[in-house]
């Protein structure tokens, strides 16, 4: 087998809570977590459509993948590859559920004439990643990964292998989440997902449940030595990712964690590195009881208590499911940029009872970047990590 070809991360986009845009993203990260309902209040999708119509026909996922997308294809610079080698390997954990439970209003209060015909394609789990697909002009492989809370780490990692293997010059990835609609939200809390006192708290031993959040985060993916040719500027490059099932449950984690190692131990081995290589961690870390304990124990028999240092963005963005990775693959390539390692907000008292790790609190860490992990584990007992490493 031919060596396989390295990634380089060329583009980046962002639309979160914590902040639309890398600059506003980064400041939310190492700010305090908003009070109340982590909604993004301020995005306007209207500046990606070529006019309002356009735009209603989209649901408010693929509107949010849509603007994230163009952030980063324009971020990416021009793109020398052909078309036919240009894919898309997108993400989400539900679809348009927005639109979906809208239309059963319609249908319900007017009549079954009164449904709209574009529904169909607006509720589309592949929606998302088909419209990326058509506005850009993106004729190569085009997928969409729905792997509830780990699909756009899955994804990240998927994109990767086809252009390693050389299925594929440049992939569009990432993922896009909005599911705060009344019976979306109402079916998290009646299962106790959800946060009872509105708080994000990773690894805290008052953790609750999480707080739903939507947003979106695209990645641009290139060949290492077309990106170089070209003069892009390279974020950082995926070195390797996993994947493993917990066959346990449909929403608890496995039992001390094993899925979650297994996976982390793939991911490292994909990287070709050894485990003391890791210089980060960016956990799952949900905020829920039994998610956040699995996640501590795998990474207290992988690391030791001594380990990397790690941390939760979720503190300040929540929980965006589906988009989850991409938006925390997207905040340790700005780790990687900056020096520093934002904190776990929310944390304030150490559980006894949870396994030893390293995990940063009280503002940001100065550190020097190097291999780092980003850990996806969601509902069905799929787990996803993929290792990034800073720009040579």
């Amino acid at each position: 087998m031919s060596e396989r070809r390295r990634v380089a991360i060329v583009g980046l986009g962002v639309v979160s809570c914590a902040g639309t845009g890398l600059e506003a993203f980064w400041h939310g990260l190492n700010s305090a977590a908003p009070e109340g309902e982590r909604r993004v209040h301020d995005f306007d999708p209207l500046p990606y459509y070529d006019n309002p119509k356009e735009a209603r026909r989209a649901d408010r996922s693929q509107q949010m993948a849509t603007a994230t997308a163009a952030m980063a294809l324009e971020d990416a610079g021009e793109l020398k590859s052909d078309p036919a080698r240009c894919g898309v390997i997108y993400a989400t954990g539900v679809g348009g559920l927005q639109t979906f439970e809208e239309q059963v209003l319609v249908h319900d209060r007017k009549g079954e004439r009164r449904v709209s015909p574009f529904m169909v394609p607006m509720i589309m789990p592949n929606a998302p990643g088909a419209a990326i697909s058509m506005r850009f002009g993106l004729q190569g492989p085009n997928e969409t990964i729905t792997t509830a809370c780990a699909a756009s780490t899955h994804a990240i990692g998927y994109a990767t292998r086809l252009i390693q293997m050389g299925y594929a010059d440049v992939v569009v990835s990432g993922g896009t989440e909005s599911v705060m609609s009344p019976v979306g939200m109402a079916g998290f809390q009646n299962m106790t997902a959800l946060s009872s006192s509105g708080q994000s708290m990773p690894f805290d031993k008052d953790r609750d449940g999480f707080m739903m959040t939507e947003g979106s985060a695209t990645l641009v993916l290139e060949e290492m030595d077309s990106a170089r040719a070209r003069g892009a500027n390279i974020y950082g490059e995926v070195l390797g990712s996993g994947s493993t099932a917990d066959a346990h449950h449909i929403t608890a984690p496995a039992p001390g964690g094993d899925g979650a190692l297994r996976c982390m131990q793939l991911a490292i081995e994909d990287s070709g590195l050894a485990t003391n290589d890791i210089a980060s961690v960016n956990a799952h870390g949900t905020s829920t009881p039994l998610n956040d304990a699995a996640e501590a124990e795998a990474l207290s028999k992988l690391f030791g208590g001594d380990g990397p240092p790690v941390t939760s963005t979720k503190g300040v963005t929540g929980h965006a499911l589906g988009a989850a990775g991409a938006i925390e693959a997207t905040a340790v390539l700005l780790s990687f940029l900056h020096k520093k390692i934002p904190p776990t907000a929310g944390f304030v008292n150490p559980d006894p009872e949870m396994a030893d790790f390293n995990l940063v609190t009280d503002g940001p860490l100065a550190w020097e970047p190097g291999p780092s992990m980003s850990n996806s584990f969601g509902f069905g007992g799929h787990n996803g990590s993929i290792v990034l490493a800073p720009p040579e």
